[in-house]
């Protein structure tokens, strides 16, 4: 923003001026009072008078000059220190007319103009209070685009829960419908108890995933910190996909470097984030053969965690709204797949927890997911 000098009204340029002209005024009168008080008290008094004659003849300067009669070093005197009062009166004055401007922009911003800001540039302390009014009105303004976010998010998670509960309700109602009312054939009984069954199913996973989040959220929320081993965790974690795997004709590559990688972190949570998205690779991934779980050291004080799948490429628009909750990468809402949209806000959640980042990119070969995380959670947060 750039700064500028306050702004005279006309008004107050005849303000400024009579302002100096009274106060020249009230100097001279004062001053020739003065004057007047002095001489009659020197010339009431002769002693004065034959020594302020005698110190005039005595006291000469180079080329026999004498000193100045008391009157014009007095005079001289005064007409310093009137200018000196005159600059005061008028700079006070000037001060108090740019302040009479700061205060009329702080009521212009308080009126709801929140994007304006005081653009004056004073030399006095004045200027530190202006910079505090432009910081303070720039958090408020922060402060409100983020409690609209929040109000937007709010009515967000209500439609998206009331659509992913909505739509498999539908579902058990209708077909427990047929099952009450008889209507329903013999043979069709157990696949409709089945459907229904299914739709609880992913009525109970969105209330599990929306708990965890909602949990994940809360700044209570503590994490519960131990050694893990890294390579160890990640060959348990690719056990444990195996079978569902092979049925894909997908295999696991697990990499650390070092093998011996060791990092302070919560072990049930990090095992969540894995399994969020290894499921993501297998549901989404179409066309993978592979899934690598790779782990390498950084700096010294980071480790490298990265989950990769061969698979269908992810959008390059998806990538930027992939971590928000219910956000699925494909365009309608259904849940063939069984995704709640939860999984990989759950995953960012865990991952903020540890005071790490994690992001995603995805071309033709390779979709990668790329967590960073410090060794100690609690040395990094400590160092911010």
């Amino acid at each position: 923003m750039k700064k500028k000098r306050v702004k005279l009204t006309a008004a107050e340029k005849s303000e400024l001026f009579a302002e100096g002209v009274i106060t020249v005024v009230l100097l001279l009168l004062l001053n020739l009072s003065v004057i007047i008080l002095i001489n009659l008290t020197i010339l009431q008094n002769k002693n004065l008078v034959n020594g302020i004659f005698f110190l005039k003849k005595t006291v000469t300067f180079a080329g026999g000059q004498h000193i100045w009669s008391w009157q014009n070093i007095f005079i001289v005197m005064m007409g310093i220190g009137d200018l000196i009062v005159l600059y005061w009166r008028l700079i006070r004055r000037y001060h108090q007319m740019q302040l009479r401007h700061v205060i009329s922009e702080l009521h212009y911003i308080a009126n709801g103009h929140f994007d304006h800001r005081i653009s004056f540039k004073v030399k006095t302390d004045l200027q530190k209070v202006i910079d505090s009014i432009n910081s303070l009105v720039d958090s408020t303004v922060n402060s409100i685009h983020e409690e609209k976010a929040i109000e937007k998010s709010k009515d967000e998670l209500i439609s998206n829960v009331s659509h992913d509960i909505r739509t498999p309700l539908t579902s058990i109602i209708g077909y427990l419908g047929l099952l009450k009312s008889g209507l329903a054939k013999p043979e069709d009984e157990q696949k409709y108890v089945n459907i229904a069954y299914t739709k609880a199913e992913q009525m109970k996973s969105l209330a599990h995933d929306l708990l965890e989040y909602t949990t994940l959220k809360s700044t209570k929320t503590k994490l519960n910190l131990s050694p893990l081993h890294i390579y160890s965790m990640l060959e348990q974690v690719a056990a444990g996909f195996e079978l569902e795997a092979e049925k894909k004709g997908i295999g696991f590559v697990v990499e650390t470097r070092p093998k011996n990688l060791t990092i302070q972190a919560d072990p049930e949570k990090l095992g969540r984030v894995y399994n969020n998205l290894i499921t993501n690779a297998l549901k989404y991934g179409a066309g993978a053969t592979k899934i690598k779980l790779i782990a390498n050291l950084v700096n010294n004080d980071q480790v490298e965690l990265r989950v990769e799948n061969n698979g269908a490429k992810i959008p390059e628009a998806s990538l930027k709204k992939i971590f928000e909750r219910f956000y699925r990468v494909e365009t309608s809402r259904n849940v063939k797949t069984g995704g709640t949209g939860l999984g990989l806000s759950i995953t960012k959640s865990i991952i903020d927890l540890h005071h790490g980042t994690i992001r995603c990119t995805s071309n033709d070969k390779w979709t990668s997911f790329i967590i960073r995380l410090p060794l100690d959670p609690k040395k990094a947060q400590n160092a911010k």
